[in-house]
């Protein structure tokens, strides 16, 4: 049941791919009359031996073998093409689906896992199921059509010999199928085995400069070598299986081949049997016995893109964020009130009954020691993660009732790390905009956020290469960039993540003055571990172990909050009074 279960699923991911169906229609025929063509040739075979022994040959019969190559030839090209063709345009479609659905996931899955793991299902395990298709499916139809066939004229030709052979076919089946289930789990092993080592492989490759910064080169050496050790492992396992798949086919088809030969020989010799029928039965046998050779290719193969599959599908069954449903169009301005909200992270409580208001077209600043929660407030603010109790409100309405996609079209984040994607600097400010940007909207966000200077010493101006995650880049640099990024993308609610942070005093000066620019007439929300960033905050919200356990202006904290006096005496030279 379990077995079926697999095998629907493999087919119905298959089955969304919409291949014409003519296209396929027409290979199956093409392959028919491949087959056909195969199947007539001992017929003309034995005719032409039973002639020559009578020393007489008709050019007719050399005609119709010479034509039946002819149309087998073609026939099979044709058909090969057409069915290769309907395998990678299923593989694609496959993929297209595996890589829309997991842009789609939330958050959440990809703390669990990691980038490389999930790279994997897309490549590798799409690869397997390729394999399947466009080269064992092709010999497997072909192979069942030309076994059938061939067993039906053997049968005409001499039914006795025909039992010899299949004897053996239940013998074969009896080794093949027990095995073919230890391939599955083998299969299945590796595969996950590959999605660790891939997910090494990116972890290492992306974090090189730390890794050899901190000499590290021999400790992901031997973490490297124990999973190239492990597929090895693996791969010798499903060798040990085929081991013995291979040899005992090839035993199978040497025996009845013997046998066949010294039968058909006594028969022939007592007259029961002509020279030529013995000669076709031969060739039948190998039409017989190859496809079948073959079809234990095919078993292994498909054991394999069904272990591929159950993977693929466990990802595909995970649900994705619904970017359309609800409220769309956000009205303004943008008053957020924090009610009762509550987070956990697995059993770590990090939100703990927040209660705020924060106020349109404001700034709101939040300090606190790390790991009080600010960072997480802003990912249940841009909805990366759903709080465990409480709500988010916006104007009054929960944020679940508009929809995600104009949600976070109208915010804008600006973190630390200001991430870039590998490109050019263009491509990098209008990362994700819906419309067409002008060179003098460029022009003028680059100027905002003091990036226009910079960016025009360089050689190829808007169009250099920033390299693999901005390294190409200084830090300040990435940030004016990921401001003018923000200031293009004129959200209305803006995310300040520690903006200035790592930054040394004059790439802090510009970027502050940048942020400046990008703050006017936006509900602001900053976090900040240097106070002399968020002074002039409209409030400051004091978090400690995910609790608020302070609220005012600067002044105010200053007369009532023991910790920001703490961190506003040690940061801002201030004497305590």
């Amino acid at each position: 049941m379990k077995t079926k279960k697999k095998t629907t699923s493999l087919w119905s991911l298959l089955k969304g791919a919409n291949v014409p169906k003519w296209i396929i229609i027409v290979a199956l025929l093409l392959s028919l009359l491949e087959t056909a063509a195969g199947l007539v040739v001992p017929l003309f075979t034995a005719n032409m031996v039973d002639q020559l022994a009578t020393s007489r040959l008709e050019l007719s019969l050399i005609a119709l073998l010479g034509g039946a190559f002819i149309i087998q030839t073609i026939a099979s090209g044709f058909s090969f093409y057409l069915m290769t063709y309907i395998g990678e345009r299923m593989v694609a479609s496959l993929r297209r689906k595996l890589w829309e659905h997991s842009i789609h996931l939330p958050i959440p899955f990809f703390d669990k896992h990691q980038s490389g793991e999930t790279m994997s299902r897309i490549t590798q395990d799409t690869n397997i199921v390729k394999t399947l298709i466009t080269q064992h499916i092709i010999t497997f139809i072909t192979g069942m059509i030309s076994i059938i066939g061939a067993i039906i004229i053997l049968l005409m030709i001499d039914w006795r010999m025909t039992l010899i052979m299949l004897i053996a076919v239940p013998l074969a089946v009896l080794i093949i199928m027990p095995l073919g289930q230890k391939i599955y789990k083998v299969s299945l092993s590796t595969q996950d085995q590959m999605a660790d080592f891939s997910s090494n492989l990116g972890r290492v490759l992306s974090d090189i400069r730390l890794v050899k910064a901190y000499q590290a080169e021999k400790t992901e050496i031997e973490k490297g070598n124990k999973n190239i050790q492990r597929l090895f492992q693996f791969g010798l396992k499903e060798a040990k299986i085929q081991a013995v798949v291979s040899p005992f086919m090839t035993f199978i088809m040497m025996f009845v081949l013997v046998v066949l030969i010294g039968y058909g020989g006594v028969r022939v010799a007592s007259g029961e049997l002509s020279a030529g029928s013995l000669v076709a039965i031969i060739i039948y046998m190998f039409q017989i016995v190859v496809p079948f050779t073959q079809m234990a290719s095919f078993f292994t193969a498909y054991q394999k893109a069904m272990g591929a599959t159950e993977r693929i599908q466990d990802m595909l069954n995970t649900p994705t964020e619904n970017m359309n449903e609800g409220t769309k169009g956000i009205i303004h301005p943008e008053e957020i009130t924090f009610n009762q909200l509550q987070f956990s992270y697995k059993d770590d409580q990090i939100i703990k009954d927040i209660n705020l208001h924060i106020p349109a077209g404001k700034t709101t600043a939040f300090v606190g020691p790390s790991g009080s929660g600010k960072t997480t407030l802003f990912a249940l603010l841009e909805r990366f993660y759903g709080p465990n109790g409480g709500l988010i409100l916006l104007n009054g309405k929960p944020a679940e009732e508009y929809a995600l996609e104009n949600w976070r079209e109208q915010i804008g984040y600006v973190s630390q790390e200001s991430p870039l994607m590998s490109g050019t600097i263009r491509e990098n400010l209008t990362y994700g905009t819906k419309r067409e940007i002008s060179e003098e909207e460029l022009l003028q966000a680059t100027t905002q956020a003091h990036a226009a200077e910079f960016i025009e010493r360089l050689p190829n101006g808007l169009n250099t290469d920033v390299g693999e995650r901005g390294i190409k880049l200084s830090g300040g640099q990435r940030q004016r960039i990921a401001i003018a990024r923000a200031i293009i993308r004129d959200p209305k609610i803006l995310l300040l993540d520690e903006a200035t942070s790592n930054l040394d005093s004059s790439s802090e000066q510009l970027v502050q003055s940048a942020l400046q620019n990008l703050m006017k007439g936006r509900t602001t929300l900053v976090i900040a571990h240097r106070l002399s960033t968020i002074i002039d905050a409209d409030q400051i919200i004091v978090l400690e172990n995910g609790k608020i356990t302070g609220k005012g202006t600067h002044d105010e904290l200053m007369q009532s909050h023991p910790l920001y006096v703490q961190l506003a005496t040690k940061q801002l030279n201030i004497s305590q009074t």
